[in-house]
């Protein structure tokens, strides 16, 4: 059984101005003991980078990518075009964005054959939990944390009914 000290997540970004919401994946993950990498890759910037990043992923041991994008975003859909890991797609709302939803509509709606799961406009901390859940589908500690997670939400919950 593989386990999270040999899985790691790819989380990549379009832009350095992105960093502040995709930190959030990354404070997810390391809570649940993931190793992950961080780096810029602009797939309008950077073509040739991103598409070696993709391709290569696997074999440079990533489990899992997290991609996110704001603007047109066309990072996540062309790194699933040439990997074949699991994306997930975090929408942006940046500077060049109309309100987000040009970044929520350009990673939702994929092509068959491509596809890119999306969460919620910058919502990096639960593409995090989702790439921690793919894991945890073959690594029973990360398993056990993700309940554990879960258990402490339910708990918050119902403390706010007493």
């Amino acid at each position: 059984m593989i386990n999270s000290k040999s899985s790691k997540v790819g989380i990549i970004m379009g832009s350095n101005s992105d960093r502040k919401i995709m930190e959030a994946a990354a404070e997810i993950l390391e809570e649940f003991d993931i190793q992950y990498e961080m780096s810029v890759v602009s797939a309008h910037r950077t073509p040739e980078a991103m598409m070696e990043y993709a391709k290569n992923a696997r074999d440079s041991g990533l489990t899992v990518i997290i991609a996110g994008a704001g603007g047109a975003a066309h990072l996540p859909g062309m790194v699933a075009s040439v990997s074949t890991l699991p994306v997930i797609g975090v929408p942006i709302k940046s500077a060049n964005s109309i309100d987000g939803w040009d970044s929520v509509l350009s990673i939702l709606q994929m092509p068959a054959g491509v596809p890119v799961a999306t969460v919620a406009l910058d919502g990096a901390k639960n593409a995090g939990i989702l790439a921690a859940e793919i894991i945890g589908t073959f690594d029973d500690s990360v398993a056990g944390k993700l309940e554990k997670y879960k258990n402490v939400l339910t708990a918050k919950v119902q403390e706010m009914n007493l």
